[in-house]
Order: C-alpha cells, then structure tokens, then sequence
C-alpha cells in the first residue's frame, strides 16, 4: 500500500535557487516505489493541486481502467479528492509513474518518480555491489518565474536537474576498486535526448525499457541516449581509483542557468573510487 500526495512546492534545485513545482510527497522526484514482481499493490492518489491530475504507470502491463489518461481511461481526479490505483504487478525492471494529465506542465514541473520492480526469481537480475537510479529533468526559471521547459523558441530549459538537484547539489556515490555499480537511467525527462556518459571505463547495458537483455543482447558502451519515457539499466565496474563523472555529453546541460559551475553544472554528479 502506497501513499501519493500531489501537491504544489517550491524546491530547491541549488543552494539559493529554487522554482515553482508541482510534487508527490513533497519531494522531486516523487518517492522511489519499489515491490517485486506478482506483487498486489495499491496506490491512494490525493491531489492537492488546484488543478485535476492522474497517474500513469509507464510501461507497465495493467488493466485498462488503472493506466491513467484523464479524460479517456479514468475521470481525472479533481482538487480534493483521492483515487486509489490497484493492479497486480507482472513484469520486473526499471519503470517510472507520471503524470497523464496537463500534459503541458504537470510532468515537466516534477511529477514524476522511479518505480522499481524486482524479479519473483532474484537469479533473473545481475548482480551489484551498489545501485543508484538516475531521473534526468530540464527546468526554465527566468526572472523568478519557473515555466515548464518545451522544445520552441523562449522555451528552451535553462538549468537541468538528476534526482531533483543540479551539480554541485548532485549526490556522489561512494565505492571501491574492483566493485559494480548498476545505474538505472530513467528518461523523465520531456523534452530532450540526453547522451549520459560515465567515464573511468565502460559499462554494459543490461536491460532496456523495463526488459531484460540476453547475454547475446548485452553491450557495452560508455555513453547512453536517454531520451523522454527511456530507461536503461547499465553495470559500471570501478577499475581505478578517483572521481569519475556521470554527466550529459551535450555541455549545455552541464551549465547552471547557461554558465560553468565549479567544472560542471547541471546533469553532471560524482562516482568516488576508493581503494
């Protein structure tokens, strides 16, 4: 039994810089959902918005009435009021819930969280020795005003978010030479492809869209597309000590409001390599 509450806040994005968003559970992204698969889940949506919303369970295979369209699968849920999702979970891997409804803001303002399903057989998911999930964002805040970031002209986002914060305010994962990462890349985003590269050596993809690669399938890589509704699941082995970068190759999305900040910017976060 989950809890979402949708609500409109201001975050902070950096130190001193924050916008207008929209929220579930107060926070960007919304709570990381994670059960396993055949599981029987429930989900108490109550907006608080001054607006209707719903909820979309990206990818999954659920009955028609619980995937979320307002105004086509379900009525949208209006201020005030709770609706509760229930549905059986069947498939495992990386997906994600968002907003379908105010497809011109809601999403892009932060309504959006990972939801993580593990396989009913644990032997199905390779192994790691850590595991961080990475939601990619663009925002627009110009003049103290924050709009949702759109692929048009005045449009176009000017600081860009992983988990919610842009670098120097990105986490950094800790870990040891000789351990694996998996990172899950969760294409929130909404408007831009994002090539994500991890340097220090390549990492092996090994899942796609919420579906599991077969050996064969597997490759490796050293930059990912990433693009609006994609996920992937990537295995990083840590060969050398230092601080390795997870960022977007194209430099734009590495700035703050269009400038460097203490070498990077914006999708751009921290791998520290120990011995």
């Amino acid at each position: 039994m989950f809890e979402l509450t949708v609500s409109q806040i201001r975050w902070e994005i950096l130190p001193g810089v924050t916008v207008d968003a929209y929220a579930y559970n107060g926070q960007i992204p919304g709570p990381r959902l994670q059960v396993t698969q055949g599981d029987r889940i429930r989900i108490d949506v109550t907006n608080e918005l001054d607006e209707s919303t719903t909820v979309h369970w990206h990818g999954l295979d659920v009955p028609n009435e619980m995937d979320g369209p307002a105004g086509i699968t379900q009525d949208p849920i209006q201020p005030g009021d709770t609706y509760r999702y229930e549905y059986t979970v069947k498939q495992w891997g990386t997906f994600f819930y968002h907003s379908h409804d105010h497809a011109d803001r809601q999403q892009a303002l932060g309504l959006y969280g990972a939801l993580i399903i593990d396989p009913a057989d644990p032997g199905l998911q390779p192994p790691a020795d850590h595991e961080y999930t990475i939601q990619l964002q663009e925002w627009l805040s110009r003049e103290g005003l924050t709009y949702p970031a759109m692929p048009m002209e005045g449009g176009m986002p000017n600081y860009f978010t992983i988990n919610g914060k842009a670098y120097p305010a990105t986490e950094t994962i800790d870990m040891k030479v000789g351990e694996t990462l998996r990172v899950r890349f969760i294409g929130s985003n909404t408007i831009d492809i994002h090539p994500m590269h991890i340097h220090g050596g390549p990492f092996t993809v090994v899942a796609r869209d919420g579906a599991a690669l077969t050996t064969a399938q597997q490759f490796q890589a050293d930059t990912i597309n990433v693009g609006p509704g994609q996920r992937y699941d990537v295995l990083w082995n840590a060969l050398e000590p230092g601080q390795w970068l997870i960022h977007c190759h194209i430099n734009h999305h590495t700035t703050n409001n269009n400038v460097e900040t203490d070498g990077a910017g914006g999708l751009t976060m921290i791998i520290n390599v120990t011995e």
